[in-house]
């Protein structure tokens, strides 16, 4: 077979800070990512931070670098610094615009995520935002309109300032009854519209202060944080059963493909050993339960003992994710006596890779949904995989992205082998992102993405004019075709 099944999810995926904007309009309260400036590719995105005594500091914000920060540092807006979440692309003014051209490619899903703060400005009002509420009643009624399927992502590494601030964030076990009660009400107001829901991003791979509000992010820190996650999770799965019994849950993970450096079985073993850091997350999520090999994980991260209930196993053992989504963009190897990651690695030398190091390999897409299906037994979303480069647009900003169109070819056949001849059950595929956006991992707007071209530069200037490249119209045929047109 050369297309995909019938009812395949064809869409696109974005994260709200790195999209939305409008970061002090309709009643929105401060975000853990407002005071995150940009950065590049060789200086790490950072938090700008005050001491008692003046005194500025900067810990940096990232996957790899989660800085330590101070019990007594503050956060302060600095006027000579860009912070990328207060403007992003401004989709809160444009989304009208932005949801009409995703339409025009055949989108039947759009992966987005609501703003916690924008529904619950510091996390413990007793009562929501009507203007945050609003909004997103207004989006999920234009994606109505053009027949897509909204995907809501409920948590996507952030959280209100406040709850950072107040309790150290998910560090304190408070947490899980604040995001009950915000994700109860995103069940009552939408719930009815909306059929899939994840609700943590890519939870494997979050820590420190941006995505988790902890000051620390060593790892007992960190595991105590996603346990608490965890039970959120399951809970906000139970609940949602009950109040919508055809809703779909899953989380997302960051599942790029990790390879042995060598046959030598030293190698294989360690990658045995690393890759549980990531199966970790997954099994205790969507089988319910804490793996054998748990205490090993803590071991290697400096610890030996969670807190871990009786009712939290209860929780997890009945709040069982029902599918498992996951973003792959690429592969690294790792080799005996290298540190472990949840994720990235060593470059591997047989790929391509991007302007910003990421190897190519659309193999390893195909391979780490049989590794996942045949691990879990339960339905995958791809919700995250494209290609950030840099777009050269003409005067009228119109993009030729022939190496995005061979990208996105690869991985789709890639992604349909593994369904039509693996058997690999798959509910669907967003792409990051639709739409030109702020790059989470270096804050630029010139590591792009999208099928559509955004006039703006790394420091938000420009009109913001949106115009399709011509991968817009490419996947508009393979979206029509059910994807044997990429043949």
């Amino acid at each position: 077979m050369n297309t995909f099944p019938k009812g395949f999810l064809w869409g696109g995926a974005s994260a709200d800070f790195q999209v939305e904007g409008g970061f002090d309009e309709g009643g929105r309260g401060l975000l853990s990512h407002d005071y995150e400036t940009d950065g590049s590719l060789e200086e790490p995105r950072h938090h700008t931070m005050k001491m008692p005594d003046g005194t500025l500091i900067y810990p940096r914000s990232s996957f790899f670098y989660a800085d330590e920060v101070p019990p007594e540092a503050e956060p302060v807006f600095l006027e000579d610094a860009y912070y990328p979440s207060h403007k992003a692309v401004d989709f809160y003014h444009h989304y009208k615009e932005d949801i009409a051209l995703m339409a025009g490619m055949g989108f039947n899903v759009y992966r987005f995520s609501i703003c916690w703060s924008r529904i619950y400005p510091n996390g413990e009002e007793e009562q929501p935002n009507k203007e945050g509420l609003s909004f997103y009643r207004n989006v999920i009624n234009e994606l109505k309109k053009y027949g897509m399927e909204p995907l809501i992502t409920i948590c996507h590494d952030e959280m209100p300032m406040n709850l950072a601030l107040k309790y150290d964030g998910w560090s304190s076990r408070y947490l899980i009854d604040c995001y009950l009660k915000y994700c109860k009400t995103l069940f009552e107001h939408f719930g009815q519209d909306c059929k899939y829901w994840l609700t943590f991003n890519e939870i494997n791979a979050v820590k420190g202060f941006g995505p988790c509000g902890t000051r620390k992010s060593d790892g007992h820190v960190r595991y105590l944080a996603a346990h608490h996650m965890f039970v959120a999770s399951a809970k906000a799965v139970i609940l949602g059963h009950e109040m919508m019994p055809d809703a779909k849950f899953g989380t997302m993970y960051a599942m790029s493909e990790l390879y042995p450096a060598s046959c030598k079985s030293e190698d294989v073993f360690h990658a045995l050993l690393e890759r549980r850091e990531n199966w970790y997350f997954i099994d205790i999520m969507a089988r319910g339960y804490y793996p054998s090999y748990a205490k090993q994980i803590w071991k290697h991260h400096g610890f030996d003992h969670l807190e871990i209930s009786d009712e939290d196993k209860d929780i997890l053992k009945r709040g069982q994710l029902d599918f498992v989504s996951f973003s792959y963009y690429r592969s690294n190897i790792t080799q005996a006596g290298d540190p472990w990651f949840n994720v990235g690695g060593s470059i591997n030398p047989y790929l391509e890779t991007t302007p910003w190091g990421w190897p190519i390999d659309p193999l390893g897409l195909r391979h780490v949904m049989n590794t996942i299906y045949d691990r879990i037994q339960k339905p995958l979303f791809i919700v995250e995989n494209g290609l950030g480069v840099i777009d050269q647009a003409d005067e009228n900003g119109y993009v030729e992205d022939d190496y995005r169109i061979e990208y996105l070819k690869d991985h789709f056949k890639a992604m349909r082998d593994a369904i039509n001849e693996d058997g690999v059950d798959c509910i669907g595929y967003t792409m990051w992102a639709p739409i030109d956006l702020v790059s989470l991992s270096t804050g630029e707007m010139k590591k792009r993405y999208g099928f559509i071209y955004v006039d703006m530069n790394d420091k938000g200037e420009g009109s913001l004019k949106r115009t399709p490249k011509k991968s817009y119209y490419w996947m508009k045929e393979v979206i029509s075709s059910n994807g044997s047109s990429i043949d």
